[in-house]
Protein backbone atom coordinates (compact mmCIF):
# COMPACT_ATOMS: atom_id res chain seq x y z
CA UNK A 1 0.00 0.00 0.00
CA UNK A 2 1.05 3.54 -0.78
CA UNK A 3 2.64 5.18 2.26
CA UNK A 4 0.79 8.55 3.12
CA UNK A 5 2.94 11.37 1.95
CA UNK A 6 5.83 12.40 4.49
CA UNK A 7 7.71 15.69 3.60
CA UNK A 8 10.11 17.59 5.96
CA UNK A 9 9.00 21.26 6.98
CA UNK A 10 8.24 23.37 9.97
CA UNK A 11 5.55 22.10 12.21
CA UNK A 12 2.92 23.79 11.65
CA UNK A 13 0.41 21.84 11.33
CA UNK A 14 -2.98 20.86 12.91
CA UNK A 15 -5.53 17.36 12.84
CA UNK A 16 -9.20 19.05 12.92
CA UNK A 17 -11.65 16.13 13.83
CA UNK A 18 -15.86 16.58 13.27
CA UNK A 19 -16.91 14.60 15.54
CA UNK A 20 -20.99 14.38 15.76
CA UNK A 21 -22.90 13.57 19.10
CA UNK A 22 -22.06 9.97 19.91
CA UNK A 23 -25.56 9.28 20.30
CA UNK A 24 -26.27 10.66 17.24
CA UNK A 25 -24.01 8.50 15.73
CA UNK A 26 -23.70 5.38 13.04
CA UNK A 27 -27.42 6.06 11.86
CA UNK A 28 -26.71 3.89 8.99
CA UNK A 29 -25.68 0.62 11.34
CA UNK A 30 -29.15 1.01 12.80
CA UNK A 31 -30.50 -2.17 11.49
CA UNK A 32 -27.66 -4.25 12.69
CA UNK A 33 -26.33 -2.55 16.04
CA UNK A 34 -28.82 -1.10 18.88
CA UNK A 35 -28.54 2.25 20.20
CA UNK A 36 -25.76 1.19 22.96
CA UNK A 37 -23.17 -0.28 20.61
CA UNK A 38 -23.27 2.11 17.72
CA UNK A 39 -22.42 4.54 20.85
CA UNK A 40 -19.65 2.70 21.51
CA UNK A 41 -18.40 2.06 18.65
CA UNK A 42 -18.31 5.66 17.41
CA UNK A 43 -16.33 6.44 20.92
CA UNK A 44 -14.06 4.13 20.51
CA UNK A 45 -13.03 4.65 16.78
CA UNK A 46 -12.57 8.07 17.87
CA UNK A 47 -10.37 7.29 20.56
CA UNK A 48 -8.36 5.26 18.20
CA UNK A 49 -8.38 8.16 15.57
CA UNK A 50 -7.05 10.64 19.00
CA UNK A 51 -5.01 8.20 19.82
CA UNK A 52 -2.51 7.61 16.76
CA UNK A 53 -2.10 11.24 16.95
CA UNK A 54 -0.66 11.73 20.14
CA UNK A 55 1.92 14.05 20.61
CA UNK A 56 0.38 16.15 17.63
CA UNK A 57 -1.53 19.45 17.52
CA UNK A 58 -4.88 18.19 17.23
CA UNK A 59 -8.51 19.90 17.32
CA UNK A 60 -12.30 18.71 17.68
CA UNK A 61 -15.15 20.78 16.07
CA UNK A 62 -17.93 19.89 17.64
CA UNK A 63 -21.50 20.83 18.63
CA UNK A 64 -22.50 18.14 21.25
CA UNK A 65 -21.77 18.93 25.10
CA UNK A 66 -20.62 15.05 25.64
CA UNK A 67 -18.03 15.33 22.62
CA UNK A 68 -17.06 18.57 24.20
CA UNK A 69 -16.59 16.86 26.95
CA UNK A 70 -14.95 13.64 25.75
CA UNK A 71 -12.41 15.96 23.87
CA UNK A 72 -11.59 18.02 26.74
CA UNK A 73 -10.80 14.67 28.51
CA UNK A 74 -7.93 13.46 25.91
CA UNK A 75 -6.54 17.26 26.17
CA UNK A 76 -7.57 18.37 22.96
CA UNK A 77 -8.66 22.00 21.87
CA UNK A 78 -12.58 22.09 21.23
CA UNK A 79 -14.06 24.28 18.85
CA UNK A 80 -17.53 25.03 19.56
CA UNK A 81 -19.60 25.27 16.41
CA UNK A 82 -23.26 24.62 17.39
CA UNK A 83 -26.12 24.14 14.61
CA UNK A 84 -23.70 24.86 11.03
CA UNK A 85 -23.79 21.73 9.84
CA UNK A 86 -20.62 19.57 8.92
CA UNK A 87 -19.33 21.74 5.81
CA UNK A 88 -19.61 24.96 7.83
CA UNK A 89 -18.30 23.96 11.05
CA UNK A 90 -15.09 22.39 9.44
CA UNK A 91 -14.56 25.76 7.40
CA UNK A 92 -14.85 27.53 10.60
CA UNK A 93 -12.44 24.79 12.25
CA UNK A 94 -10.20 25.34 9.85
CA UNK A 95 -10.23 29.18 10.22
CA UNK A 96 -10.28 29.17 14.11
CA UNK A 97 -6.32 26.92 13.46
CA UNK A 98 -5.25 29.30 11.17
CA UNK A 99 -5.97 31.95 13.49
CA UNK A 100 -3.99 30.03 16.37
CA UNK A 101 -0.98 30.09 13.85
CA UNK A 102 -1.48 26.79 11.77
CA UNK A 103 -0.10 27.34 8.29
CA UNK A 104 -2.14 23.64 7.52
CA UNK A 105 -4.49 21.43 8.82
CA UNK A 106 -5.54 17.79 7.81
CA UNK A 107 -9.28 17.11 8.46
CA UNK A 108 -9.97 13.96 9.23
CA UNK A 109 -12.52 11.52 9.83
CA UNK A 110 -13.66 9.98 13.33
CA UNK A 111 -14.55 6.48 11.97
CA UNK A 112 -11.11 5.61 10.66
CA UNK A 113 -10.81 1.57 11.08
CA UNK A 114 -6.99 1.78 10.82
CA UNK A 115 -5.84 5.67 11.76
CA UNK A 116 -1.83 4.56 12.40
CA UNK A 117 -0.55 6.39 9.21
CA UNK A 118 -2.17 9.31 10.58
CA UNK A 119 0.86 10.37 12.45
CA UNK A 120 3.08 10.43 9.36
CA UNK A 121 1.03 13.04 7.71
CA UNK A 122 3.62 16.18 7.47
CA UNK A 123 3.49 19.94 6.50
CA UNK A 124 3.28 19.58 2.05
CA UNK A 125 2.42 21.57 -0.52
CA UNK A 126 -0.70 21.58 -1.86
CA UNK A 127 -3.95 19.43 -0.96
CA UNK A 128 -3.49 15.56 0.22
CA UNK A 129 -6.23 13.62 -0.14
CA UNK A 130 -7.16 10.20 0.63
CA UNK A 131 -10.53 8.93 0.16
CA UNK A 132 -12.78 6.27 1.04
CA UNK A 133 -11.85 2.28 0.12
CA UNK A 134 -15.13 3.13 -2.26
CA UNK A 135 -13.79 5.72 -3.56
CA UNK A 136 -16.62 8.36 -3.00
CA UNK A 137 -16.16 9.98 0.54
CA UNK A 138 -13.10 11.94 1.84
CA UNK A 139 -11.65 10.13 4.94
CA UNK A 140 -8.48 12.43 4.77
CA UNK A 141 -7.92 16.09 3.78
CA UNK A 142 -4.83 18.17 3.91
CA UNK A 143 -4.39 21.63 2.85
CA UNK A 144 -3.11 25.09 3.48
CA UNK A 145 -4.99 26.74 6.11
CA UNK A 146 -5.40 29.86 4.20
CA UNK A 147 -7.16 29.18 0.71
CA UNK A 148 -10.66 29.72 0.33
CA UNK A 149 -11.13 25.64 0.12
CA UNK A 150 -15.09 24.87 -0.33
CA UNK A 151 -15.74 21.95 1.64
CA UNK A 152 -17.75 19.21 0.53
CA UNK A 153 -18.82 16.58 2.53
CA UNK A 154 -21.50 14.12 1.98
CA UNK A 155 -21.99 11.51 -0.48
CA UNK A 156 -19.49 11.72 -3.30
CA UNK A 157 -17.15 14.10 -1.75
CA UNK A 158 -14.22 12.67 -3.05
CA UNK A 159 -14.42 14.14 -6.87
CA UNK A 160 -15.78 17.24 -5.92
CA UNK A 161 -12.93 17.83 -3.17
CA UNK A 162 -10.60 17.28 -6.25
CA UNK A 163 -12.42 19.35 -8.24
CA UNK A 164 -11.55 21.98 -5.67
CA UNK A 165 -8.16 22.05 -5.76
CA UNK A 166 -8.04 21.61 -9.36
CA UNK A 167 -10.33 24.96 -8.88
CA UNK A 168 -8.29 26.67 -6.70
CA UNK A 169 -4.95 25.88 -8.95
CA UNK A 170 -3.49 23.71 -5.77
CA UNK A 171 -1.73 20.70 -6.89
CA UNK A 172 -3.50 17.29 -5.42
CA UNK A 173 -1.57 14.50 -3.80
CA UNK A 174 -4.23 11.06 -3.85
CA UNK A 175 -3.06 8.87 -1.54
CA UNK A 176 -5.08 5.34 -2.23
CA UNK A 177 -5.17 2.71 -1.71
CA UNK A 178 -4.35 3.09 1.81
CA UNK A 179 -5.76 1.89 5.31
CA UNK A 180 -6.92 5.33 5.87
CA UNK A 181 -9.85 4.95 3.36
CA UNK A 182 -11.04 2.18 5.47
CA UNK A 183 -13.87 3.61 7.83
CA UNK A 184 -16.66 2.12 9.47
CA UNK A 185 -20.14 3.27 8.10
CA UNK A 186 -22.17 0.59 6.84
CA UNK A 187 -22.82 -3.09 7.67
CA UNK A 188 -20.04 -4.57 5.11
CA UNK A 189 -17.34 -2.37 7.58
CA UNK A 190 -18.20 -4.32 10.63
CA UNK A 191 -16.83 -7.62 9.17
CA UNK A 192 -13.07 -6.29 9.70
CA UNK A 193 -12.16 -7.98 12.58
CA UNK A 194 -10.14 -4.98 14.11
CA UNK A 195 -14.22 -3.46 14.27
CA UNK A 196 -15.22 -6.24 15.96
CA UNK A 197 -12.55 -6.48 18.60
CA UNK A 198 -13.26 -2.73 19.27
CA UNK A 199 -17.33 -3.12 19.44
CA UNK A 200 -17.66 -6.45 21.52
CA UNK A 201 -13.98 -7.40 22.54
CA UNK A 202 -11.70 -10.62 21.70
CA UNK A 203 -14.43 -12.60 22.20
CA UNK A 204 -16.13 -11.30 19.43
CA UNK A 205 -20.13 -10.35 18.60
CA UNK A 206 -22.79 -10.56 21.52
CA UNK A 207 -26.45 -11.06 20.57
CA UNK A 208 -28.45 -8.05 19.89
CA UNK A 209 -31.74 -9.71 20.56
CA UNK A 210 -32.33 -7.42 23.52
CA UNK A 211 -32.25 -4.34 21.25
Amino acid sequence: MAPTENLEGPESLAFLIPVKSFNAAKARLADVLNDGERQRLAIALAEGVVTSLEGRDVAVVCDDPTVASWAEGHALRVLWEPGQGLNPAVRAGVDALRSQGFTHVCVVHADLAFPANLRTIEVGGGVLCVPDRRGEGTNVLRLPSDVAFEFSYGPGSFSRHCAEAERLGLELSIVAPSPLGIDVDVADDLELAEVQTRLWGPEGPHSTSSR
